[in-house]
């Protein structure tokens, strides 16, 4: 008897059976760009075999204005069909079902051809677009149909049409960009019939024997969004034109509530698709923020879904499924939403990856090979690089020892989970900690590392992290550090935090922030603003955050606005919301001293002093190698990877990208 038995049975389409109700949802890569077609089949070919439902490939352009960026990829041409044969090939090959998402970007295409309903530029992109004429409208009508044919000859299952998310269709379907008052625009019918038409002819295009997903927005966090009869209305409309299955989108890119980020409350929008299904005869898909297997199978018993999509899970662990269906749930690699090699790589045009897998669109050059001659291999520290450097090199048949010092894995991972909003790392330590005792790492913790400890190893890694920097003010003794508030030290009402990198802001959401809105979807809803569609089109409504538990400033040296060095897609909202906690944060400080009366700072040639309780140092790290030198003293030849090699902000991303070739190679 399985433990997740709604998630593992099957969802029958009529012309086809899916093997279980889980959707790898769409993610751009950036691989297929890069023309190394070997490498894309390899990704999705992992997916498949590690027994996902179905998989939707990243956004297909169905014409060059359409294209999210100049050289988007595409179904252009006899060569890209028979690239993507060789996808959907290694796909099958694995026993899999794979759909090609189309997408069109209307005004958020990054390129001086976009197309829209109307010309408003996004306040995300940077060129105007230009709206369309009836020519217009019909040439996308018909490109769209068309790739949709390439992708059945291409060997796909089926496709997808980008319909939410603030793309083009979902440009035509609301008032905020679309001002036309042709056939096209004005009363809702008219906005419409665009999704509308295309669904009509993208099924007259394939055939019944082929998916049709729609992606419908569900709730766009826009002014002037899509009112719930609306959705109603247009799901129902597409279902009648042809559509297999609705995939429901959250948000439009440009909203300004967070809807995909690690301080999301996890299935936060599932009880808008659970609102949707019974209007509708086809399956619906519900999306953003599921990550485990127990909160899937949570929300498709509930009967809020058919069928659950999770993309960046599969980023973090491709075997999701099959380890689900085996009992072995606590070994699947969790995504904690932290977008930073997903999202803020593919926005910065970068190769997408994954934080937890470095193996993530790397399986082709990143390989976990048995070793032939294994070795001793001592690994200090417990972080996320000696952690990773660990299990890989255990993984591949090495002996390996990890020594910390401290008495629990984790290093400063352990920081981070106590954060409001990071809830996620308590389960990213819970995994470490499971694959450690799995792989049959020997772990001495509470224990510090000697040469003299080490002398007998054949490899010796150093991962011992960083110590916070030494900022040099005047009076600092009276000074709280990072470690001690995080650790729970007692801190005063009134703070100043000196230092606004990743650290600075994570200390001051943890001084501000009472009961975590994470934990609490109620409370996430009424501090970001997010309403019922139903009532507010677009359903936004007033934020009404909690009172701070503290006044708090956040300070920093560099004459710029604060938070600037955040993550790309994740940045503004820490920023947001410590705004509206009352955080005041200020740029340009010379930090002239501490004292009894609080921090004392020179600013714009004036000295001020900062009447505090507390002041709290986050003033960045240096890397901890002090052990590197003891050992290069008694010759012993050793690595030196994560936070000891390069101490830059508690780079976990890099950290275990480095953790992992190290061990790949040893």
């Amino acid at each position: 008897m399985t433990e997740y038995p709604h998630l593992l049975a099957p969802l029958h389409l009529g012309h086809v059976t899916l093997k279980n109700r889980v959707m790898m949802g769409s993610m751009h890569t950036n691989l297929e760009e890069r023309g190394d077609w070997a490498r894309v089949a390899a990704f999705y070919a992992a997916r498949a075999r590690g027994g996902v439902g179905l998989i939707v490939t990243g956004g297909m352009a169905p014409n060059r204005e359409g294209g999210v960026f100049p050289g988007a990829s595409g179904l252009f041409s006899a060569e890209d069909i028979a690239h993507h044969r060789s996808v959907t090939d290694a796909v099958h090959g694995q026993g899999g079902r794979i759909a090609m998402q189309i997408l069109h970007a209307g005004r958020y295409a990054y390129g001086p051809e976009c197309v829209s309903a109307s010309a408003i530029k996004s306040p995300i992109s940077p060129f105007p677009p230009k709206a369309l004429d009836e020519a217009g409208i019909e040439k996308q009508i018909a490109d769209i149909a068309t790739a949709a044919a390439h992708a059945r000859e291409a060997g796909y299952d089926g496709v997808e049409v980008m319909g939410s998310e603030g793309y083009f269709l979902n440009q035509f379907l609301v008032r905020h960009t679309n001002k036309r008052t042709d056939g096209w625009g004005g009363p809702y019918e008219n906005r419409m019939r665009l999704p509308v038409e295309v669904v009509r002819r993208v099924r007259a295009a394939v055939g019944d024997d082929f998916i049709l997903i729609y992606r419908i927005s569900l709730i766009d966090l826009i002014p002037d969004g899509s009112s719930w009869d609306e959705v109603v209305m247009l799901a129902k409309a597409v279902q009648a034109a042809g559509a297999s299955i609705l995939n429901t989108g959250i948000g439009w890119h440009e909203a300004r509530v967070p809807t995909i980020a690690t301080s999301v409350p996890r299935a936060a929008f599932a009880d808008l698709t659970g609102r949707l299904r019974p209007e509708v005869s086809i399956p619906v898909i519900t999306s953003n923020r599921i990550n485990t297997p127990e909160v899937a199978e949570g929300v498709l018993a509930q009967g809020l879904a058919d069928m659950v999509s999770m993309a960046r899970p599969f980023l973090a662990d491709p075997d999701f499924v099959a380890k689900a269906a085996s009992a072995r749930a606590a070994q699947i690699a969790p995504c904690i939403a932290c977008n930073q090699a997903c999202l803020d790589h593919t926005f910065a045009g970068k190769l997408t990856s994954c934080l937890v897998n470095p193996r993530a669109c790397h399986e082709t050059e990143l390989v976990y090979t048995a070793t032939e001659a294994p070795k001793k291999v001592a690994v200090v520290g417990a972080g996320p690089a000696g952690m990773t450097c660990a299990m890989v090199a255990a993984e591949r048949g090495h002996k390996v020892t990890l020594f910390d010092r401290a008495g629990e894995l984790g290093g400063q991972l352990n920081l981070a989970k106590q954060v409001p909003g990071k809830e996620e790392f308590h389960g990213l330590v819970g995994w470490f900690t499971t694959e450690v005792t799995r792989l049959g790492v020997e772990t001495r913790l509470n224990t510090e590392a000697t040469p003299d400890a080490l002398a007998g190893f054949d490899e010796v890694v150093i991962a011992t992290g960083v110590t916070p920097r030494d900022p040099g003010i005047p009076g600092q003794d009276r000074a709280l550090g990072y470690i001690d508030v995080l650790r729970g030290a007692k801190v005063g009402k009134r703070v100043a935090v000196v230092g606004a990198g990743g650290i600075g802001f994570d200390v001051a959401e943890y001084l501000v922030t009472g009961h975590s809105p994470t934990t609490d979807p109620a409370l996430w809803r009424q501090e970001w603003g997010v309403g019922d569609p139903a009532t507010t089109p677009g359903g936004l409504a007033d934020p009404q955050p909690e009172a701070p538990l503290r006044e708090v400033w956040l300070l920093q040296r560099k004459p710029e606005k604060p938070g600037r060095g955040l993550g790309k897609t994740t940045g503004w909202i820490h920023r947001a919301a410590l705004m509206a906690k009352g955080v005041r944060m200020t740029g340009g400080c010379t930090y002239q001293s501490i004292t009894d009366q609080g921090l004392v700072v020179l600013r714009d040639g004036q000295e001020q002093v900062i009447a505090v309780d507390d002041v709290v140092l986050c003033a960045g790290q240096l890397p901890e190698r002090s052990l590197s030198g003891r050992l290069t003293a008694a010759g012993i030849a050793h690595h030196i990877i994560g936070g000891a090699d390069v101490a830059a902000e508690l780079d976990a991303k890099r950290a275990i990208d480095q953790g992992a070739r190290l061990a790949a190679r040893l």
